[in-house]
């Protein structure tokens, strides 16, 4: 029991050094290479707690909110499409977005699989 709880407790300690600050998204304005996610991931549970749902419009960031709106400008062929954030990601060193397979179509890098894009917070 004691070796239980000190494992719940040192997770505890390291996911909360994982966690990022939360950013203000009025005015943010990015650039940097996203990536997609699909069928891997279709029906899962996202950071937060709605399933994630390849053929939505949705998108995984490290510090904007979930809920706010993001404006996503493929830079190589300046397709674009707007997604919400609903998750936490990504992962990979260097992303600075992953957005759902059907953003990703409708910006053109299913192919690619990343691109250089620019991310702009859309105020509601």
């Amino acid at each position: 029991m004691k070796r239980l709880l000190s494992a719940c407790a040192l997770l505890s300690l390291l996911a909360g050094c994982a966690s990022t600050d939360i950013v203000e998204p009025h005015g943010y304005d990015k650039t940097g290479v996203a990536s997609y996610y699909g069928a891997k991931h279709h029906g899962k549970r996202t950071a937060s707690g709605e399933r994630f749902n390849q053929h939505g419009l949705t998108a995984a960031h490290r510090q904007l909110p979930f809920g706010t709106r993001v404006k996503i400008t493929n830079l190589n062929n300046d397709r674009s499409c707007v997604v919400r954030v609903n998750d936490r990601g990504p992962y990979s060193r260097g992303r600075l977005i992953d957005v759902s397979r059907e953003a990703a179509e409708q910006l053109g890098m299913l192919r690619s699989g990343t691109a250089k894009v620019r991310v702009q917070a859309l105020d509601d």
